[in-house]
């Protein structure tokens, strides 16, 4: 079974319906509902997508969204110790921000490929990381 795993671009996109980036998230997130891919959101990236949430929307709206997110087909993962350390290597690496690390290094420690439309992602060399570009229309 492969991994996706997600950053807040992604997700965001997603629940904004913002196409074509909403096509192939509705891809993956049907392969991981029938048991063929599975798909990750680390918790920090996961706050980053809350925070803008409430920024736009407001809180309750935001905490709506966020719990029929957590009800889905991605599963939230812990920002465990080994996890933090590697995040901070990658941002003291890389021009990418503190979040965007989570999502790479999740990426990394779970041998799977980043969903994401973030040009400071997709600018890592595939050394770095495996992605799946997403785009805008």
């Amino acid at each position: 079974m492969r991994t996706v795993v997600l950053d807040a671009w992604a997700v965001l996109a997603l629940l904004r319906g913002e196409r074509p980036a909403v096509e192939a998230m509705g891809h993956y997130l049907n392969q991981a509902t029938a048991g063929r891919a599975r798909l990750l959101l680390n918790v920090v990236n996961f706050g980053e997508v809350l925070y803008r949430l409430i920024q736009v929307e407001g809180a309750a709206a935001a905490h709506r969204h966020a719990e029929r997110f957590r009800a889905g087909a991605v599963e939230i993962a812990p920002a465990r110790e080994s996890l933090v350390i590697a995040a901070a290597e990658l941002k003291a690496a890389h021009a990418i921000s503190y979040a965007d690390a989570f999502a790479v290094a999740t990426a990394r420690l779970e041998r799977g490929i980043l969903a994401t439309g973030d040009p400071e992602i997709l600018a890592l060399p595939a050394s770095v990381v495996r992605t799946r570009r997403l785009a805008r229309g």
